[in-house]
């Protein structure tokens, strides 16, 4: 393959080598904090196995079904998001509008995030565990410290940026697929020791039974809704990422496989994340409190269980290294939209399309880390700016955007048209029955529930 600067037809379109750099990269799209930094929390606050069993069969059946759609309508028009739908029928063209908008407000403060990650990998390699699990004077942890500084959330910010748009203008075969191809089997590696390593502690037995086995009396709509947002996450579907890199992939590709791949790995990865924390939560912390401990599980919470571990310094640097990774190929995933959406809607070439989304980062990801400091007086609905970022593009944007996708393809352009594409590859489309079911009857359905809950929730009128 050769790199072209210029994307805009077609024909000329950059493309990933082959499967194996399209299924490695999608899938470092997929994996991310989604997977080992939320998984963790969300097993652990919404009932554990039962949490995890519901995640694999919705994984199954709505995730496999909306992954195959997004790819298959990206490589069908060879387009990203936001004119792929416009190209298929112009009149739904605002679907492609609303899911450009998801990456855009995501990648800034996803960056952020990535930024308090590389602190406290730096911090346990110039520390000791103790030291960054310490409270200050002020009873301030490291994290609070971190996140309440008027300069230091930002040098962070911009160091993880810098990084993630670094392996951006190198292109999509030399950059992404290439960083991909060595990032994610470092990944795998990484979180099989650690997880390992967990499952050896004291009293692990128990957080490894709370996490495999189901129990009744923890099904719920709660939990079910909790899965269900969660799947949001881990596949990076809605965002209008799949379709984007369903537009780099060759016409020879098997769709269904590679979906079903990618779903295994990021499968595994999410559950290889919970097996290393939620044991070592139950034999280094107090369980009761540590399961609820929620976003500030990694970043509070393990901390103080890495300080009580022999070698724990070690087990952290391997675990922030592992959560690095993880995040800069989910940040390349989300960053490479947004540069092929400004492409794509501007007709602009690459690098003007990569410094004109470093612009929309700066403006983003300023207000997001410092949100919790010297502009924390500043809310709205109650929330900080990378809390708004969130809801905004999680909570409401994401459902409305895999919504009108099943709509839009279950009754506007038809099933017939994605199986069509699927098997253009000159392959079986083994599950289109299932597909079809899914994606105009379930996955419709489940979306709107989740879409009103949260919005319920948002506004203080229940409680998940």
């Amino acid at each position: 393959m050769s790199e072209k600067n210029n994307s805009n037809n077609s024909n000329d379109r950059s493309s990933f080598s082959g499967k194996l750099g399209f299924v490695l990269a999608a899938a470092g799209s997929a994996v991310g904090l989604g997977n080992l930094w939320r998984f963790p929390y969300c097993v652990a606050q919404y009932g554990g196995g039962m949490f995890l069993l519901l995640y694999v069969i919705l994984a199954v059946t709505f995730g496999f079904s909306l992954m195959v759609a997004e790819i298959a309508i990206g490589r069908k028009t060879r387009l990203s998001a936001i004119v792929a739908f416009d190209k298929l029928k112009p009149e739904y063209s605002f679907i492609g509008v609303l899911a450009s908008l998801v990456p855009i407000i995501i990648t800034p403060y996803y960056a952020v995030i990535g930024g308090w990650v590389l602190k406290f990998l730096w911090s346990y390699i110039t520390l000791p565990a103790s030291a960054v699990a310490a409270t200050n004077e002020n009873g301030m942890t490291l994290f609070s410290e971190l996140i309440s500084s008027p300069t230091e959330p930002i040098v962070w910010f911009l160091f993880f940026l810098g990084i993630t748009i670094f392996i951006i203008a190198i292109g999509v075969e030399k950059g992404i697929e290439k960083s991909s191809k060595v990032l994610m089997p470092i990944l795998v590696i990484l979180i099989a020791v650690v997880a390992i390593y967990s499952c050896t502690l004291p009293n692990a037995i128990n957080g490894i039974k709370y996490y495999l086995i189901p129990r009744s009396k923890d099904l719920s709509v709660k939990t079910v809704l909790s899965a269900m947002t969660q799947l949001f996450y881990s596949l990076s579907l809605a965002m209008g990422i799949m379709i984007t890199y369903g537009s780099y992939m060759k016409k020879n590709i098997n769709i269904e496989t590679s979906v079903w791949q990618i779903e295994i790995f990021d499968t595994a990865i999410a559950f290889w994340a919970g097996l290393a924390i939620i044991p070592a939560v139950f034999a280094c912390g107090n369980p009761t409190n540590d399961l609820k401990a929620g976003p500030t599980l990694m970043f509070i919470i393990l901390p103080k269980l890495f300080a009580t571990m022999k070698a724990g310094r070690i087990v952290a640097i391997v675990f922030f290294f592992l959560v690095f990774f993880a995040a800069l190929t989910s940040s390349i995933s989300l960053y490479e939209t947004c540069v092929s959406i400004i492409q794509d809607k501007f007709k602009q070439k690459r690098t003007p399309s990569i410094v004109f989304t470093f612009f929309i980062c700066i403006i983003i990801g300023f207000l997001s880390s410092l949100g919790y400091g010297p502009l924390s007086m500043i809310t709205f609905l109650g929330m900080q700016f990378l809390d708004l970022f969130d809801f905004l593009s999680n909570s409401v944007l994401m459902p409305i955007v895999a919504f009108f996708t099943c709509i839009f393809v279950g009754y506007v352009i038809k099933p017939k048209a994605i199986i069509d594409e699927v098997e253009s590859s000159g392959h079986e489309f083994t599950l289109k029955k299932l597909f079809t079911v899914v994606i105009k009857y379930v996955a419709p359905i489940l979306i709107i529930i989740i879409l009103i809950a949260s919005l319920l929730q948002a506004f203080g009128k229940i409680t998940m």
